[in-house]
């Protein structure tokens, strides 16, 4: 069984394994990011006592509110944005890694983010 994410600093860790990415912030407050690209994927959130967000497409979002709702979820503040909420607690560690890499990989393959002045 895999060692559960069960904080920001252990999500964070595991996102920073990950190719290509390194530590920023978002709100002033820790996130991770695709050093090409600028985009940043996985953040403290709204939810910071329990969960942690990722941004990926809202169709992810809703098969994975769907089929596993005690894990991923939705304060009103992202209904209806691409961003998930993901609960320390999960039964299924496994699981939020694999989605913790789709939400890299979704960051990955879009195009950099344009700064206002650049």
């Amino acid at each position: 069984m895999s060692a559960p994410l069960d904080s920001f600093q252990a999500a964070e860790a595991f996102a920073l394994s990950l190719p290509g990415t390194e530590r920023t912030t978002s709100y002033n407050k820790p996130a991770v990011r695709i050093a090409a690209n600028g985009r940043t994927f996985l953040y403290t959130g709204r939810e910071e006592d329990t969960s942690f967000a990722l941004a990926l497409d809202l169709d992810t979002i809703d098969l994975l509110k769907t089929t596993e709702p005690e894990t991923y979820w939705q304060s009103p503040h992202y209904e209806g944005w691409p961003a998930v909420l993901v609960r320390y607690d999960s039964p299924n560690p496994e699981r939020v890694r694999t989605t913790i890499r789709r939400a890299h990989e979704q960051a990955s393959a879009k195009k950099p983010v344009r700064r206002r002045g650049r």
